[in-house]
């Protein structure tokens, strides 16, 4: 099996190596960046029970906002795939865009221009300094795959991890049916 290189657009599945690890146990981060220096993601199947609108005062949404990471959880990033709608969004791959003028979004939010499979809230973000990821890959912490989804935004989170497994296959199908908590098991 030929091993991917992180890069922007590609998935990070953390392996089941790292289930005492809080912050990753279980997920798929969607690099939105990565050079020699640094690598920043999103941890696409960690939602919270919170709202867009509980969080901004002014915008009538109800979209689930997720856990992006663990650093600056007390900052909102966004993910989208309609750049013509949202002046200085940063492309990251094929159709996925990172931010954009906010002012913008609040508006077609409120006008209900934007939908639930259109964008992707966050709180915080994963990062990675200079040769972090990469000690990590050397440690089985994580294993690269390509974004293969249409609409990585429309995708169930709750199996989305499973699912990765399970499309590696050989051991890691007995680890993507293990319970959560394997001292249930």
């Amino acid at each position: 099996m030929s091993v991917l290189k992180p890069e922007k657009g590609r998935l990070l599945i953390a392996e089941p190596s790292i289930l005492n690890d809080s912050s990753f146990r279980r997920t798929i981060v969607l690099l939105t960046e990565h050079s020699e220096n640094s690598s920043v993601g999103f941890i696409m199947n960690r939602p919270l029970h919170y709202t867009l609108s509980d969080l901004i005062p002014g915008i009538d949404c109800d979209f689930t906002v997720y856990q992006g990471g663990p650093v600056e959880q007390d900052n909102l990033y966004f993910i989208h795939k309609v750049p013509e709608l949202l002046p200085n969004s940063i492309e990251v791959t094929d159709g996925i865009y990172w931010g954009g003028n906010f002012e913008c979004l609040k508006e077609h939010l409120n006008n209900q221009k934007v939908h639930p499979d259109d964008i992707r809230f966050f709180l915080g973000y994963s990062g990675w300094g200079t040769h972090q990821l990469e000690d990590e890959l050397k440690t089985n912490s994580w294993f690269v795959s390509k974004n293969k989804y249409p609409n990585i935004f429309a995708i169930d989170y709750e199996t989305l991890w499973k699912n990765q497994l399970l499309k590696r296959g050989g051991e890691y199908r007995i680890w993507a049916n293990a319970p959560s908590d394997i001292q249930m098991n």
